[in-house]
């Protein structure tokens, strides 16, 4: 997101010395993407960001999948994953639904304070389904709550601090997390059409520098387990929070939903105008309440449609999804449309859907461009039932 911020203490020049009061010179360290060829930010440590004092293995939660066969629509229902938020972290609590080679979709429902974590296969975008909270991060803290994404770039430093019982969906990504570049002029800035603009986008509060030591990061990082995945802890002897200013245009950052325009059309518009974020080989959209089609003959809800090179996954937050009444669907649910199967809405939702002016929902959607297999979690709340539910 190459929209300029900086915070905190830093020196006029870049790459040039920079003291504390006391005469001592701070550690700069750039945290850029795609080698030295993308956006990035300087950060200013009091002490020495690759220091370590010890290491060990971190045994990630399950990241097995099984393959969608026979391949099959699917209801997957999150609120049954947990009984409550006791005992379990944003972080190491997370149980996969469902993965890919580009992208991994988990759920929690976590109150404890997470370890300091960084992610280092790819950008992670946490939608929050409900229960507030602060993301603890390297650049600075942020606030959250309901209908928040937060986006959380690759080997960024942080930690979940819940005020209470919060519900997390987890997109983990291969890749980069970004808004459409559809959406983008040539230079980064969101353009006049774009249902969001930057005044939208909520940065970190300024660094706040923590004096602890010997203090545990968790790292997830490519490896040879399930998925491709590793997990190391190390030891660090300062605190990863010394940064006492940085700037530049990588940074985590929150967007609410409900500050997302919905585009709208006289007669049913297609789910790219829903969109949010991409990441290679996948989507993140979005439907939001919005008053729905104009023509006099519309049909509001979504026509039959082939995923011919997607798979759909829907995650139903809140409201009342029209195309679904009738098949089981509701708050809490999330539906798996595979590629090479044919889906739209149930049939008795096409008739009761007409001459209606607008719709209450509010869902998430990730579309992904190669298949999806099931996690441990999708397999255990599978509902077993929804593919039939267009016969009914």
């Amino acid at each position: 997101m190459a929209h300029y911020r900086h915070a905190g203490s830093i020196p006029p020049k870049r790459h040039t010395q920079h003291r504390s009061p006391d005469g001592a010179l701070y550690r700069e360290e750039l945290m850029g993407e795609e080698g030295f060829s993308s956006d990035s930010s300087l950060l200013y440590h009091r002490g020495v960001p690759s220091a370590i004092v010890d290491a060990r293995t971190w045994e990630l939660p399950d990241q097995s999948t099984t393959p969608n066969q026979p391949l099959l629509a699917r209801h997957l229902k999150l609120h049954d994953l947990f009984a409550s938020g006791d005992g379990v972290d944003v972080v190491t609590g997370r149980r996969l639904l469902l993965a890919n080679a580009d992208v991994r979709i988990s759920y929690v429902v976590a109150s404890e304070t997470s370890p300091l974590y960084r992610n280092a296969t790819g950008d992670e975008c946490v939608f929050v389904e409900a229960g507030t909270g602060t993301l603890e991060t390297v650049f600075g803290h942020l606030p959250f709550g309901p209908g928040d994404y937060l986006v959380v770039p690759r080997a960024t430093t942080h930690r979940w601090v819940p005020d209470g019982p919060v519900r997390a969906y987890c997109i983990e990504a291969n890749s980069h997390i970004a808004p459409p570049r559809r959406y983008l002029s040539r230079y980064g800035q969101l353009l006049e059409h774009a249902p969001y603009c930057e005044r939208d986008l909520r940065g970190p509060t300024g660094p706040e520098v923590r004096d602890e030591t010997d203090v545990e990061v968790f790292i997830k990082h490519r490896g040879s387990g399930p998925g491709g995945l590793a997990g190391t802890v190390h030891v660090v002897p300062q605190h990863p929070f010394d940064v006492v200013g940085w700037d530049g245009c990588l940074y985590p950052y929150a967007f609410n939903v409900a500050d997302f325009e919905p585009i709208t059309g006289r007669v049913h518009q297609p789910p790219p105008v829903h969109q949010v974020f991409e990441g290679s080989n996948f989507v993140i959209c979005n439907f939001v309440p919005r008053k729905v089609d104009y023509h006099p003959l519309a049909v509001p809800v979504p026509y039959y449609h082939s995923n011919v090179d997607s798979d759909e996954v829907m995650f139903y937050v809140d409201g009342d999804y029209e195309a679904r009444k009738g098949s089981g669907i509701g708050k809490g649910s999330v539906s798996l449309h595979p590629g090479g199967h044919s889906h739209g809405p149930q049939p008795s939702s096409i008739e009761a859907s007409l001459g209606a002016e607008s719709f209450d929902e509010l869902a998430v959607m990730v579309d992904t461009f190669r298949p999806l297999e099931l996690g441990e979690a999708g397999t255990s709340c599978d509902d077993g039932a929804y593919a039939w539910s267009w016969n009914r």
